[in-house]
């Protein structure tokens, strides 16, 4: 048996039964997954997992059915079963379905990598979050200690009634840690390289080598614990400079979510799942200022983010898609049947699912912002800010089912007075109306300061998919913005 034969089983068997269209795809995944709290073990798992899921089209409605039988008959029982849920879909279909055309491709891709991370050790591994770990707990005042290290193998087979034949392959590494430190009844914490689990690449274990964990440890030790001896973040109108990483975030909730279609559509609204980017808006609506450009990238070119791929789960190719063009709205997240919604011919590859037993959708794919094109380092950045906050790591963050209004809190600040960090503050957070907000941004460092950030636990649908989405972005300068009023009182 070959993975052509499942291709070939399933298309036959949901063909004979009357489906207009047919695609497949055959998973196999594995994941290991390490972490360490205290100078002990807090969690290892190694998982595999290898199954098919089949999507057709029958009486102009989708279906959609998964299976781990990989023989002949339990791949047509479970075609049969996908024409058979297409079928009774179709009962209550609201308008007729559109797919927007699409070539056939033959290919096979790997993600680029220099290391496989499964050949490394789990001892190794764990090695290097116990040195790591002891480094964050050598700091005095630093009462918990957690690291954590992940690697992951997808490779997928896509098979489709139009004659594609698409062999994908990705790894994707992630690492980080994080230090607490308890005093009276406040806790502080401090991330490395990011929060919520690290950095994330689809990249193999040279990731971990280039992140300089242990280099960093001792420092952020420090830093959680000089925190509860910091002032609080000061309240009012401030200019603000976030850090890329919290601004990666920014892009995630407050551009990348709400230009979603599916969202825009009412066909999905889990998870504060609306959007205020209704149709009307497209190509009018002056999302920010001249300075805020933001692609949705998942080409290779752009890098290593945990949106790229060669093609999506549709097989449509990878592709660049200007969201916001010096400020105004041009583009959504689309897939074949949503690209007539909005006048396009054709998706712009943006359908994924977070394994085979899970139906596609449309997600975000690395959504960034271009850097500033004048030179522009982080120190000019800062002289040139006379009254602000720096803002860095984040720690929370609120917004509404629209996507509309927001609040965030980042794990440490820094005053700016007259061109120079002062003080570090504690609790800093900022809030606004995503609109005004992009509207307020008036500077962008250059390239040489921007990072492609990975976020692996973006949640959406039901049943939930977590999927891997990567945000680049240099640090930038927002003027007047409400801080402070998340921690009051604190």
């Amino acid at each position: 048996m070959s993975m052509k034969h499942i291709g070939d089983w399933a298309l036959n068997a949901a063909e004979s039964r009357g489906a207009s269209y047919c695609d497949l795809r055959v998973v196999d995944e594995r994941a290991r997954s390490l972490s360490t709290k205290n100078g002990k073990l807090g969690n290892a798992s190694d998982s595999e997992s290898l199954g098919v899921g089949i999507r057709v089209i029958a009486n102009g409605a989708w279906g959609f059915a998964a299976t781990e039988d990989l023989t002949q008959s339990g791949i047509e029982t479970t075609a049969a079963r996908a024409v058979d849920i297409a079928r009774a879909s179709s009962r209550v279909k609201q308008h007729e379905l559109r797919l927007a055309p699409e070539k056939a491709y033959k290919d096979d891709w790997t993600t680029p990598y220099q290391i496989d991370p499964f050949k490394i050790s789990v001892e190794d591994n764990l090695d290097l979050l116990m040195r790591v770990d002891a480094a964050l707990r050598s700091v005095d005042g630093v009462t918990l200690a957690e690291t954590s290290l992940s690697f992951r193998r997808y490779e997928q087979w896509y098979y489709s009634s139009i004659g594609s034949d698409i062999h994908q392959v990705k790894y994707i590494t992630g690492t980080g840690y994080a230090a607490y430190a308890f005093a009276g009844t406040e806790i502080q914490k401090r991330s490395y390289p990011n929060s919520y689990g690290g950095q994330y690449q689809n990249k193999g274990y040279e990731l971990v080598q280039e992140l300089k964990l242990e280099e960093n440890a001792r420092r952020i030790g420090e830093e959680a614990v000089a925190l509860h001896k910091a002032d609080q973040c000061p309240e009012g109108k401030f200019d603000i400079v976030l850090d890329s990483s919290q601004l990666g975030l920014q892009i995630h909730e407050s551009v990348g979510h709400p230009i979603e279609l599916d969202r825009v559509l009412g066909m999905e609204a889990n998870f504060a799942g609306t959007s205020f980017l209704t149709l009307d808006k497209l190509r009018k609506l002056r999302y920010g200022t001249d300075l805020v450009n933001v692609d949705a990238d998942a080409t290779l070119q752009h890098g290593p983010g945990l949106g790229t791929f060669k093609y999506d789960d549709e097989g449509v190719p990878a592709q660049c898609t200007p969201i916001i063009s010096k400020g105004l709205f041009t583009g959504y997240l689309s897939s074949r049947d949503t690209a007539a919604d909005i006048g396009e011919q054709r998706s712009n590859g943006t359908m994924r699912a977070e394994g085979w037993n899970r139906v596609p959708m449309i997600r975000m794919t690395n959504i960034s912002i271009r850097p500033g094109e004048k030179p522009l380092s982080f120190d000019e950045l800062v002289s040139s800010t006379d009254n602000g906050v720096y803002m860095q790591t984040n720690r929370s963050w609120s917004i509404d089912d629209k996507r509309y209004n927001f609040q965030f809190g980042t794990e440490i600040g820094w005053e700016i007075k007259g061109g120079k960090l002062g003080r570090m503050l504690k609790n800093p957070s900022y809030s606004g109306i995503t609109t005004e907000f992009w509207n307020s941004m008036d500077a962008i460092c250059s390239r040489d300061y921007w990072t492609l950030w990975g976020t692996p636990n973006c949640g959406k649908g039901q049943p939930m998919q977590v999927m891997g989405t990567g945000h680049g972005a240099s640090p930038a300068r927002f003027k007047n913005v409400k801080v402070g009023t998340a921690y009051k009182g604190n």
